[in-house]
């Protein structure tokens, strides 16, 4: 006599891995075109003081950037950076102070740049009817760590 015993499957427990590595690689070439566009802003080293103190302001500050090489750049609150020219530096400057003469403004010079581009910088301001202009440093950094 011949003992039929049914022969069980074995179940499978693999993972088809495939689909999650084509989405893998879609979003890796995703983040790769990105990550580039992001990086809107213009790196200074601003100068560090004793004097630096955070700032404790109501209103967020009109700050204009000179960059290493002279360049003017112009942040106006709620709204994103923008390379601009001494005149159009001026002619925006004058126009936003006719509409709000108490806002701070700030000047950030790198460390870098020339002291005469900074200067240039603050008398373009001036002469756009800025009231007060500040200058922006950072706290100095702790050399022991």
């Amino acid at each position: 006599m011949q003992t039929h015993r049914r022969k069980r499957k074995k179940l499978k427990s693999d993972i088809n891995v495939v689909p999650y590595i084509d989405v893998m690689l879609v979003l890796l070439i995703i983040f790769m075109v990105t990550a580039p566009l992001l990086n809107l802003g213009v790196d200074i080293e601003l100068p560090e003081s004793e004097a630096a103190k955070s700032l404790n302001v109501d209103k967020d500050p009109v700050v204009v950037t000179v960059d290493p090489t002279g360049k003017l750049f112009l942040t106006l609150p709620k709204a994103e950076r923008e390379e601009v020219s001494a005149e159009a530096l001026k002619t925006k400057m004058a126009a936003f102070v006719r509409v709000n003469p108490k806002q701070p403004v700030y000047v950030a010079g790198d460390g870098k740049a020339e002291y005469s581009k900074v200067y240039d910088a603050m008398a373009l301001l001036q002469a756009a009817g800025v009231p007060k202009v500040g200058l922006m440093g950072q706290p100095p950094q702790d050399k022991a760590n």
